[in-house]
């Protein structure tokens, strides 16, 4: 019997880039573990972020670290959301922060025009330098992530993580708030990353058994819901299946009666310590519903999950970048195995004009 090698596609090849990736950026941006290579405007109090697709997931993340380690005041818009807005806040401690892979996005684009004409600061974090966002913001950071030819974002998202993570921690410096043992941590997330890497034939294994569903519910809490937003979009993306997520106490709230038609499977994604709060719904959904459960970045013996996959970090932010990763190598494995072309998904386009 012959057997051959599966051809790597694009998606592939961009995802298991992705430690050398994040060395760079910290190459780029810091130096002797303490000092960050970014120019910030000074006296910030408040930021909005403003994004649209994967970017919008990272600027979720980047609003909640903004408000946990810079202790400044953060909320992320999606760019569509925003055009339709009929004023926007424009105070002078406010900044404006504009994510894009290509820095052609047509509606973040046009976000910062907006911003830009009611006279307040702008900052983009762009992979592609000399963009038209590049050449318009005030602030900029590249990502240093190289070309992406899958339309799926898998190292351009990880890289705009860690760059606004590097954003946050020199927020935090300017403002004498110590970060240092942070800033030293992200030393740990290329090895995090391999960790990750070394996960995939349980990964296989698991895409194997959420393929057969044609429902996928995906939840989290806190941090990590940007995790659940990017997985349920990734899987939506490359496989066609259906997938939502939730924060897991609002999906209590109502929308767990869709387990009633015994057809879905339920992902909890964390990148912390399982809660009593969070055993709490989880029994009860098994108890009540007996979906098929799958947890990604804990490992649990209180609730009879299909799947366990977990990444053996005790640093929820670190941990952060290799759950990302297993997400996208889950995304990728269960469109394979419904022989979906990964790379040019039917009717998608890279750039959204």
């Amino acid at each position: 019997m012959l057997f051959f090698k599966r051809k790597k596609t694009s998606m592939e090849k961009e995802i298991f880039e992705q430690n050398k990736i994040v060395q760079d950026i910290l190459d780029a941006y810091i130096w002797d573990n303490k000092n960050i290579n970014i120019e910030i405007p000074e006296n910030i109090n408040r930021v909005i972020i403003v994004a649209s697709g994967s970017s919008y997931h990272c600027a979720r993340f980047a609003a909640d670290l903004f408000g946990s380690i810079a202790h400044i005041e953060a909320s992320a818009v999606y760019s569509s959301e925003f055009l339709l807005k009929t004023k926007i806040a424009d105070a002078q401690d406010l900044l404006y922060i504009f994510i894009t892979q290509s820095g052609e996005t047509t509606d973040t684009n046009k976000a910062l025009e907006i911003a830009k004409s009611a006279g307040v600061k702008t900052l983009c974090i762009t992979n592609k330098e000399n963009s038209t966002i590049w050449n318009s913001a005030d602030y900029k950071i590249a990502c240093h992530a190289g070309i992406e030819q899958s339309i799926a974002a898998t190292k351009s998202l990880t890289s705009q993580l860690l760059c606004s993570t590097i954003l946050v921690l020199k927020f935090a410096q300017n403002k004498n708030i110590e970060v240092s043992d942070i800033i030293r941590d992200l030393n740990d997330i290329p090895s995090v990353i391999i960790q990750a890497y070394g996960l995939q034939s349980k990964i296989k294994q698991v895409a194997k058994f959420l393929s057969k569903y044609k429902n996928i519910v995906i939840t989290a809490d806190g941090i990590s819901y940007a995790l659940a937003k990017e997985a349920s979009l990734k899987i939506k993306e490359t496989s066609y299946i259906n997938t939502s997520s939730y924060i897991l106490g609002e999906f209590m709230h109502g929308h767990v009666a869709i387990l009633n038609n015994h057809r879905e499977a339920l992902v909890y994604v964390s990148n912390d310590a399982l809660t009593n709060i969070v055993m709490k719904n989880l029994t009860k959904i098994k108890n009540d519903y007996n979906p098929a459960i799958c947890v990604i970045g804990n490992r649990t013996n209180q609730v009879k999950t299909a799947y366990n996959i977990d990444i053996d970090c005790q640093k929820p932010l670190i941990k952060t970048f290799g759950l990302l990763v297993v997400i996208q190598m889950l995304s990728l494995e269960i469109a394979l195995r419904l022989r979906r072309n990964v790379d040019k998904p039917h009717g998608l386009n890279k750039v959204v004009k």
